[in-house]
């Protein structure tokens, strides 16, 4: 599975931004998709995370202000972001969990830059 990230871009506090991820196959048999977010000197973090069956977990930091969502048909996992605030720059990862015959995969996407000015 192919993911390609898009959406990042430079909004000021306060704003929103909507990321999405396309992956190259029907995400009907994907057990999970997720967003993580990377800043220079610190690892890579998960910002959402959205179960095949819908279940959601987000990192306290976004919870109430982040959703993520996935789109059967368009094969896509979304993150809606609002009421973003400096800390939430960085370089988002769409990245996804599934199984085959021979076990589990993983895969990430290219990363898309966010960077909310104050």
């Amino acid at each position: 599975v192919q993911l390609q990230a898009s959406g990042g871009g430079l909004v000021q506090a306060g704003g929103s931004l909507r990321l999405s991820c396309a992956a190259s196959e029907s995400i009907s048999n994907i057990y999970d998709m997720a967003w993580y977010r990377q800043t220079p000197g610190k690892q890579r973090e998960l910002v959402a995370d959205i179960t095949i069956g819908g279940a959601t977990d987000y990192a306290d930091s976004v919870k109430g202000r982040f959703t993520i969502s996935r789109d059967n048909v368009e094969n896509a996992v979304h993150l809606q972001m609002n009421s973003l605030v400096p800390v939430d720059t960085g370089v988002y990862y769409c990245y996804a969990r599934y199984q085959r015959a021979h076990g589990w995969y993983a895969n990430w996407g290219q990363g898309t830059q966010v960077t909310v000015s104050s």
